[in-house]
């Protein structure tokens, strides 16, 4: 069953061929009725703007009905663990009033597929750094089950992103491969989840671009993320590396060709909050100006959205002619029509039948 939970479990072959899917979709902005006798039910477990509109429209565009359910809120609260702190099996006796067996058991009989959303906890490393959420729901599915963001996973942003940057460089009749690519930490009120960065450096890995992780100490993605980015560019023609200099990073090598800003959580957020966010603070001073992305060779500026004006980024950057950050967001759209293309058996060609 062609599950989407992380662009690593999924053939090199599937990857390129919803990236040129979702490049047509943008050059042809077509609807039709491919998948007109399907339904797709959205599980939104946390808050969407993007994500809910472009996935209901996808599945709009292309002859399918949606459904989103916010589970909590109209919808009962779901327990998903099997069992307590002791190995116990669960007793739902608090406010959770279905188990995710059954609410996925249902969901599955009525809908072709289902697209979730499930952040991470910040509060339970193990659980985070498993999946263990989606991983359960997929678990409990059957019908594909693709992942709309997840603790570590974001393979819907992943690919409008490898969309939008590929779309850029066929503009100059060139390539991606061989560019310049920083993922650069941002400030921000709030630990944020890594699934975004994670995502983010893949991509860019796998198009074989020369990828920089700017971060300050203690911020740094996890090792078996680097690791996988390192094979991954490895085998592209690109390269991963990291540095604690932000200005490095953007005038290195000629200059960054393109600069992806996120915020993302610290290392001590599970064992010592309170540290994690003195130390966040302190680094107010990576935020992105007019004059750090001049020291970038003509670099395109890249954020999944939301973004903090003044906080994150300068806001003469988003109005400026580099950003990109509205295009990732139309992307999102068709390459949500290639993911349901894919996982649905099609692709308005009859390619993936």
């Amino acid at each position: 069953m062609p599950h989407l939970v992380s662009w690593l479990d999924t053939p090199p072959d599937v990857w390129t061929r919803c990236l040129e899917r979702a490049l047509v979709h943008h050059e042809q902005r077509r609807w039709s009725q491919a998948a007109q006798h399907k339904a797709l039910g959205l599980l939104f477990f946390a808050s969407s703007l993007r994500t809910r509109t472009s996935m209901e429209l996808a599945a709009t565009h292309l002859g399918a009905h949606s459904i989103t359910l916010n589970p909590g809120q109209g919808v009962w609260g779901f327990e998903w663990r099997d069992h307590g702190p002791n190995g116990e099996p669960i007793t739902m006796d608090r406010d959770a009033a279905e188990h995710i067996r059954e609410a996925v058991g249902v969901l599955s009989r009525y809908v072709d597929a289902l697209g979730v959303r499930v952040f991470a906890s910040l509060t339970d490393r193990d659980e985070d750094l498993a999946d263990a959420l989606i991983h359960r729901i997929v678990a409990a599915s059957d019908v594909p089950v693709v992942n709309l963001e997840s603790a570590r996973w974001h393979p819907c942003q992943e690919l409008g992103d490898a969309a939008t940057i590929r779309m850029h460089f066929s503009e100059q009749s060139t390539l991606p491969t061989g560019k310049n690519f920083v993922l650069t930490w941002a400030p921000h009120p709030k630990p944020l989840p890594r699934a975004v960065p994670n995502s983010a450096l893949l991509m860019a890995a796998r198009l074989g671009m020369h990828v920089t992780v700017a971060r300050p100490d203690g911020f740094a993605l996890d090792a078996d993320i680097l690791d996988a980015a390192h094979e991954t560019a490895q085998h592209a023609g690109g390269s991963v590396a990291e540095t604690t200099d932000l200005d490095a990073a953007l005038a290195a090598d000629g200059g960054a060709h393109v600069v992806y800003a996120k915020a993302w959580h610290g290392d001590a957020v599970y064992d010592a909050p309170d540290n994690e966010a003195i130390l966040r603070a302190q680094h107010a001073d990576w935020k992105l100006t007019p004059e750090r992305m001049a020291a970038t060779d003509d670099g395109i500026f890249m954020h999944c959205l939301p973004v903090r004006r003044g906080v994150v980024v300068d806001g003469a950057v988003l109005d400026g002619p580099h950003a990109r950050h509205l295009l990732q967001a139309e992307f999102r759209l068709h390459a949500q029509k290639a993911i349901l293309e894919w996982v649905w058996g099609l692709d308005g060609r009859g390619a993936w039948v």
